[in-house]
Formats: C-alpha cells, structure tokens, sequence
C-alpha cells in the first residue's frame, strides 16, 4: 500500500499513475510493498525532521526512514518540494521531472542500493534512468 500525506499547499495530481509506476519498479527490483508513506512537506518542515531524527542541520529534498525488512519494503518517505523545486530550477528541468526522480530516488535506497562513493551514486543515477524511463 502507498500513502500520500500533504503538509504543504502541493498535492500530485496523478497518485494513481505514481503508485502503478512505483510498484512497477519495486517489482523489477525483486521487492514487493508493505507499506510506503509520502509527506510531501516544506523546506521548514522537513529541517525540523532533519534536526530531530538526524541530527543535521541542512536542507535536504528527501528523508527517507526505512523499516524495510529485506525487500518487503516500509517506510515513510519525506520530501520537501520546495527544495524538489530549487533544484529542477537549478538543474534547467521540469519540476515533475525533479519530484519524479526524487520519489523513485527513495525506492532505490529501500531496495538497497546506495549512493556514498562515485561507483554507487554513477549506479544509483543508471537505476533512477531506468525506472524514468518507466513513466
């Protein structure tokens, strides 16, 4: 099951189509879903979340808490569209192309996949190619 939460004005407009997509990528991945949790929040918002679980004091576009046992994925997925925002303005992209591989970003960590050294971030952007491709 995948859950949408709104702590901010924004809201997608197509959860259908976003869920189907996602449980289709899980599914490649070998994973299945327990549960998944978006909140889409505010820059404000998700610092509060960074400071307190994390101990950062940074904005950040996503925070994902994983509760995952194996590939049966569950968590709750944070992301702040404001920052989705800032960084499709600063990488010349469409906001929804941003959002979508932020949501999709997050799945992958749930699966497994890292992002720490150069080799892993080079797989992680192949991955997220992959699953856009999907859309």
């Amino acid at each position: 099951m995948i859950n949408y939460f709104y702590e901010t004005d924004f809201e997608l407009s197509d959860e259908n189509y976003i869920t189907n997509w996602i449980q289709k990528v899980v599914e490649l991945h070998q994973g299945s879903i327990t549960e998944i949790n978006y909140i889409f929040c505010d820059d404000e918002y998700l610092l509060e979340i960074n400071k307190q679980y994390l101990d950062h004091d940074y904005y950040t576009d996503i925070i994902t808490f994983d509760n995952s046992i194996g590939k049966k994925l569950e968590s709750d997925i944070f992301i702040s569209v404001d920052r989705v925002g800032d960084n499709a303005k600063e990488l010349s992209i469409e906001f929804k192309q941003e959002l979508h591989r932020v949501i999709i970003h997050g799945i992958l960590h749930l699966l497994g996949y890292k992002d720490k050294s150069p080799e892993e971030e080079k797989q992680m952007r192949k991955l997220e190619d992959e699953a856009l491709a999907l859309l």
